[in-house]
């Protein structure tokens, strides 16, 4: 297509993934926007009303100790405006929907495990604001039906990490889909997705993929993303 407008976007899914340091989101932010990155992307929830149980969920305490207050929200979406990337969140109720509305959030993400949630997509939805929307939990052919100015759906392997087989990416209609929630090892899957037509790119990184948590093993790294960005804009040049 040629010239320097990226018509794709890359998602930084943060997430857990500063495992309830707020120096260590800063840092993630930082490196977020240094490596190409367009939206930095946390998670706002009640752990205790989300998850499983500690007797069930091996990650309870870690779960726990990663969920942000208000305050926090109100920090890390002021970081990203100074470092002049979107703060977006994944929101899992409704109340936290209105810490995000006081902040300013443009457009709402809905994870793959809320996306049968139909009281929190209608609150979601009555924002007026776009929604991107993982469906790595719906189960049936069609798309849901949610009434909002815009939905993007993401395709998405909800398994941690998800293998590189099981991915299917050459079957994926990127005209339905407008992108990729990848949850795979490594950056193959997340390169391909935009030379199968995929537009949004949502993936998990980290600062150490060797760290505490669930998710920092199938997360990339601040190299990784900058790779990942270098290719997408070499592929946004010649296409």
């Amino acid at each position: 297509m040629g010239g320097n407008a990226l018509t794709t976007e890359i998602i930084a899914e943060i997430g857990q993934n500063h495992n309830g340091d707020m120096n260590v989101a800063a840092e993630l932010i930082q490196e977020a926007k240094r490596a190409g990155a367009d939206v930095a992307k946390f998670q706002v929830y009640d752990a205790r009303a989300l998850f499983p149980p500690k007797s069930q969920n091996p990650w309870f305490d870690y779960n726990c100790s990663t969920e942000l207050t208000r305050d926090d929200v109100f920090r890390l979406a002021d970081l990203c405006d100074k470092a002049s990337i979107e703060f977006m969140a994944s929101v899992f109720d409704v109340e936290r929907i209105a810490w995000l509305e006081a902040v300013g959030v443009r457009r709402y993400k809905i994870a793959s495990r809320s996306i049968n949630d139909t009281d929190l997509i209608a609150a979601i939805a009555a924002t007026g604001k776009p929604i991107i929307a993982s469906l790595g939990w719906w189960k049936q052919p069609e798309f849901p039906r949610i009434e909002a100015s815009r939905v993007d759906f993401l395709y998405c392997v909800a398994k941690y990490p998800a293998p590189l087989d099981e991915l299917d990416l050459a079957t994926v209609d990127f005209r339905r889909y407008a992108g990729f929630s990848d949850h795979s090892m490594g950056i193959t899957a997340a390169c391909s997705s935009f030379v199968l037509g995929g537009r949004i790119l949502e993936k998990h990184m980290t600062l150490d993929k060797n760290a505490y948590g669930p998710d920092h093993a199938c997360s990339m790294t601040p190299q990784e993303l900058a790779a990942i960005h270098s290719f997408r804009s070499e592929w946004e040049q010649c296409r």
